[in-house]
């Protein structure tokens, strides 16, 4: 199945496709920001900056439905280890999302009378 365009879903046009994908989706394309890892080492390093433990199941669904969605891309295999990377389109979905979430998070802090810290 063709990847669809990313502008077509939003991506490209400042609409945040990945509000509807989920925050597994959120967290792989963090992940994948800082390079090329495969599901193994994705895993691990969801885990060391958000805390979360993805399971084999919501991992792979989230790689799948991003692939057919364009973030990311699978490399060629190393091993027995499939490694992904984010694409331009997933580089410029996952800024979308960060900046909508950082306009929620100031707005909350404000109506919390925290600041804008």
């Amino acid at each position: 199945m063709a990847p669809r365009e990313a502008t077509r879903d939003g991506a490209g046009g400042g609409q945040d496709v990945l509000r509807r994908a989920g925050d597994a989706s959120v967290l792989i394309l963090t992940s994948l920001a800082g390079g090329s890892r495969h599901g193994y080492a994705l895993i691990k390093d969801i885990k060391s900056f958000a805390g979360v433990e993805l399971g084999p199941g919501t991992l792979y669904g989230a790689l799948d439905r991003l692939e057919r969605l364009g973030l990311i891309e699978a490399l060629p295999a190393e091993d027995r280890r499939h490694p992904y990377r984010i694409t331009p389109a997933g580089v410029t979905a996952l800024r979308v999302h960060l900046d909508s979430i950082e306009r929620v998070r100031v707005a909350g802090r404000l109506r919390l009378g925290l600041g804008e810290v």
